[in-house]
């Protein structure tokens, strides 16, 4: 590692280009989100289409993950930042021109290559520059991130699609320019690792865990497997389900929508680093279980309101879960551990993400939208009960004979 005595001028730039940099990405992956209904409408995309769009942009995810893991421990934190934010440049550059489901899937193929390199390379050079105090930063500029720039991608989506022109190009525009400013921003910041021998060797697949922190991973993959699958959902069907169920066209309010699931997870993660990892996962989950009933309550009643405040509920929860969750396993580590460690969160997540919907697809022509919203809710209630009976702290937060719970 560069040695850096202090949290000085130029780590405050790293820390901030890197921030903005991981905003910027997944606000370009949020970006399509409220154009799906107008693909549906004008050239006759399926849910299942849409559904299958989201596998292929969580699978190209985990695939870059599984490869390029442990890439910028080699290669160095700038550079593998730099080629994430123009895999997603590309991405959307082939998505100003959709007419066909292949070319949808293509664009959000390439998307999840740049994504998944950008939860290794970005969020390594954020925990990396990321200041001592407050203690619970690092993990929730971490995680948050990624959430909050989804949130902000899909709003400025939908208003754009709605109120600006070039309905289904400008933001596609509007995000290339951003994605070009951060790649400025990150090539003038100072790097965080010595880049050193091997990067070819570290293309082999690898998913490593400090030894300290495996036994919370279970529970942790819990939370991300519900929370994720939601996030997938939220993309692939609720779209559909908006205008079918709840009766509303507008893409606006879609961006809405999924923001309301994905932007209030940036403000319940700093109250998850009030408690220790182990209560706020439960806490978290507890209250993300509530969120889904009102969820599935909302759809049953046709009940737009309750839905987003539902959603909103659900997602704060996730927040605090997550944050939690990631805050547990990044606990003592190592400058070299952080890349591998995302590596396995992000692995986790994306399989959430990839799997469930790949199944939900398949079942969309034989079962309706609010039933396939009912075993989204299953999911979530079971990854509830297991959190709340066996979520753990890091040895650190262990005291007396209470065993870190």
């Amino acid at each position: 590692m560069i040695n850096q005595v202090s949290w000085g001028g130029t780590l405050r730039l790293a820390f901030s280009s890197a921030v903005v940099s991981l905003a910027a990405a997944f606000a370009a992956v949020g970006s399509a989100i409220p154009l799906f209904n107008i693909y549906r409408a004008e050239d006759g995309f399926t849910n299942a289409g849409i559904s299958m769009t989201v596998v292929a942009y969580s699978a190209a995810t985990l695939t870059t993950l599984l490869m390029t893991g442990r890439l910028s421990n080699h290669l160095g934190r700038r550079p593998t930042s730099i080629a994430s934010l123009g895999l997603l440049v590309l991405g959307c550059l082939v998505l100003l021109n959709v007419h066909d489901i292949g070319i949808l899937i293509a664009g959000r193929l390439l998307m999840g290559l740049g994504a998944g390199l950008a939860g290794t390379s970005l969020t390594s050079y954020i925990v990396d520059a990321a200041p001592a105090r407050p203690a619970w930063l690092a993990s929730v500029a971490s995680s948050q991130t990624v959430m909050l720039g989804l949130a902000v991608g899909a709003i400025a989506s939908g208003a754009l699609v709605q109120f600006g022109p070039w309905p289904r190009e400008l933001i596609y525009l509007v995000a290339v320019g951003l994605l070009l400013l951060s790649a400025a921003l990150v090539a003038v910041s100072p790097e965080t690792e010595t880049p050193s021998p091997g990067a070819w060797r570290s293309l082999r697949p690898q998913v490593r865990v400090p030894a300290r922190v495996r036994r919370l991973l279970p529970v942790a993959a819990a939370v991300f497997l519900a929370t994720w699958a939601t996030g997938a959902f939220y993309q692939a069907f609720v779209p559909a389900l908006v205008e079918d169920q709840l009766h509303t066209r507008s893409p606006l309010v879609l961006g809405l929508v999924f923001a309301a699931y994905m932007g209030p997870s940036a403000l319940g993660a700093p109250l998850g680093g009030r408690f220790t990892p182990a209560a706020a996962q439960r806490i978290g989950m507890i209250i993300f279980l509530t969120g889904w009933i009102g969820i599935i309550t909302a759809i049953a009643t046709g009940t737009l309101a309750l839905f987003i405040a539902a959603t909103i509920v659900a997602g704060a929860a996730q927040g605090i879960a997550i944050s939690a969750a990631t805050r547990g396993l990044l606990h003592g580590s190592t400058l070299a551990d952080r890349a591998p460690i995302f590596s396995a969160i992000y692995l986790i997540c994306y399989s959430a993400a990839t799997f469930p919907s790949l199944l939900a697809g398949q079942l969309s022509s034989t079962f309706s939208l609010p039933q396939i919203a009912l075993g989204y809710g299953v999911l979530a209630l079971l990854a509830t009960l297991f959190t709340v009976v066996a979520a753990r702290n890091p040895l650190a937060y262990t005291t007396g004979n209470s065993q870190g719970e």
